[in-house]
């Protein structure tokens, strides 16, 4: 009679703890994503099925959410990163269901997050130029009702990345 772990695998992932290898592999992953496993084993010195079982039980967890092509933003023509600042004209639920589609909709707008202080929301936009973000600006403003919009153009990219810092996962920790 064999051992099949397909059958306790749920409870193997509720109880597996995040530990030094795993932090070895997310810190490649994050490097370069396209990593065959094979290539990826050979970086962490594991396994190949080993390396194979952590990603895909990682992956089971959510710990790795996606893996992208992070396109260059000039390249694709949308060299102007742009964060735009709101103040919300409401604070109800419908004000906000139309916010989040609002927002949603627009493929130049890349991030979206809610803040503390005065600010109700900062939003990041890439545009191709001023005009685009105008245009934007006029598309947002006739789809939700704002109390004040305004906007900061960047003018150097001094860092951006999409590497998470791993130090959080630390020995032992539950991811």
């Amino acid at each position: 009679m064999s051992f099949d772990i397909s059958q306790y695998w749920d409870i193997y992932l509720c109880m597996h703890q995040t530990d030094d290898m795993d932090i070895r592999i997310l810190g490649q992953l994050q490097r370069d994503g396209t990593l065959s496993v094979d290539a990826l084993s050979e970086r962490v010195s594991l396994s190949r099925n080993a390396c194979w079982r952590r990603v895909k039980m990682m992956e089971e967890r959510g710990l790795i959410r996606d893996r992208v092509a992070i396109l260059d933003a000039e390249a694709a023509g949308c060299g102007l990163s742009v964060f735009i600042f709101v103040r919300a004209a409401s604070h109800d639920a419908d004000w906000l269901k139309a916010f989040r589609e609002a927002v949603g909709a627009f493929q130049e707008i890349v991030g979206v997050y809610r803040t503390s202080g005065d600010l109700d929301y900062v939003l990041r936009a890439r545009v191709s130029d001023v005009k685009a973000y105008d245009r934007l600006y006029q598309r947002l403003i006739a789809k939700v009702k704002l109390a004040d919009v305004s906007a900061s153009f960047v003018m150097e990219e001094i860092k951006e990345t999409t590497q998470i810092p791993l130090s959080g996962l630390g020995r032992g920790a539950q991811a």
